[in-house]
């Protein structure tokens, strides 16, 4: 029962997400309404599907299925992430020509895009408030630990990996 769960959780995702950081309030969304993670613990398989090598979506959904069902549960999901993609790709490929000149595609994501952005600060602010409030009050040293990844990424133009690392480094420094 969980394996079709989480299979139809991620096809859900898949469907109505436009991958990478836009599929992180769906995936915190199932997994929190199932119970299969705290906030806490989306934040963290964020953290490290941004770190691995590879698609958000299917590097988010290989470490839920893991955490939830073990191996099959990460095949399971990882099949649920990739079935619209497939599907939706073939689509496009049979339809390339009819899809390029229409005014009705271009009006659609004409509307999409500003929906993507809302969705990625609002999921800035939910990851937000689980990371640097953890226990309902700030947390100084998480704040510290962005501002200056923040500056870095701005200012200096570190690359994320190069940012990532030296995060965890601060981390490990810093917290106790």
């Amino acid at each position: 029962m969980v394996l079709l769960e989480l299979f139809i959780s991620f096809l859900k995702i898949g469907f109505t997400s436009f991958g990478g950081v836009s599929m992180v309030p769906l995936i915190n969304s199932e997994m929190l309404s199932h119970g299969w993670m705290n906030a806490q613990e989306v934040s963290d398989i964020v953290a490290i599907a941004e770190m691995t090598p590879g698609p958000l979506g299917m590097n988010s959904s290989t470490f839920a299925g893991i955490r939830v069902a073990g191996i099959p549960g990460a095949i399971i999901a990882m099949l649920g992430i990739l079935f619209p993609t497939l599907t939706i790709g073939f689509a496009a490929v049979v339809f390339f020509q009819k899809f390029r000149k229409s005014s009705i595609m271009k009006k659609m994501l004409y509307g999409i895009r500003p929906a993507g952005i809302g969705l990625v600060f609002a999921t800035m602010f939910t990851l937000g408030l689980s990371n640097y409030m953890p226990d309902g009050a700030f947390d100084p040293v998480s704040i510290i630990i962005g501002v200056l990844i923040a500056l870095l990424i701005w200012k200096k133009d570190t690359s994320v990996p190069k940012t990532i690392a030296i995060a965890a480094v601060m981390g490990l420094l810093l917290v106790r």
